[in-house]
């Protein structure tokens, strides 16, 4: 379906706002540890994945069973987004699809870190209004605030987990040729 209409221009301008609302609020939601706001802002039958693998969550239940263990090993975290790009499915009014870049500072097992973090989405309208009914996180780095410096360029990047992990990108995707899904964005 293609907007016409003055009408059908302003609902999208308004959806489009309501979606960027849904990311920013995520980062506080997270910030906040609120539980009831992780319910609110995934559908019932949304997935949570992460590019490492990390993250496979099936459901609202576990989504907030991951969110819930994630919080434990975290202490103060600061969420932030930057640019955010929306865009519509032609063929269904209640979804669209997303790119979203953010950092995030986080105290991670007692160890101050810097992160930074793509999402792709699908965002999917119900009755309680847009909701995530998909979202891949993926790291550039998550580093100890004291490895920054050295770190950034090591393509062993992500030390989240008490080891040195490949970064998702950008150099592995080079190991990943399929990139629809940035070309679909950039049409």
């Amino acid at each position: 379906m293609v907007e016409n209409s003055l009408a059908d221009r302003i609902w999208r301008i308004e959806d489009r706002f309501a979606i960027q609302d849904l990311a920013v609020l995520y980062g506080f939601v997270m910030d906040e540890r609120d539980l009831a706001g992780v319910r609110r802002l995934f559908a019932a039958d949304a997935t949570l994945r992460s590019a490492d693998g990390v993250f496979a969550a099936n459901g609202i239940d576990e989504i907030v069973d991951t969110y819930a263990g994630r919080f434990a090993a975290l202490g103060p975290t600061n969420h932030f987004t930057h640019g955010h790009v929306v865009r519509f499915d032609d063929a269904d009014r209640d979804r669209a699809t997303g790119l979203l870049a953010s950092h995030a500072e986080v105290v991670r097992d007692d160890t101050p870190m810097l992160v930074a973090l793509r999402y792709q989405d699908v965002y999917r309208r119900t009755s309680v209004g847009w909701q995530f009914q998909d979202r891949l996180m993926s790291y550039m780095y998550y580093l100890p605030v004291q490895e920054y410096a050295d770190g950034l360029g090591d393509p062993l990047r992500v030390r989240a987990y008490g080891d040195h992990r490949q970064a998702d990108w950008p150099e592995s995707l080079t190991d990943k040729p399929d990139l629809g899904w940035l070309t679909s964005l950039l049409a």
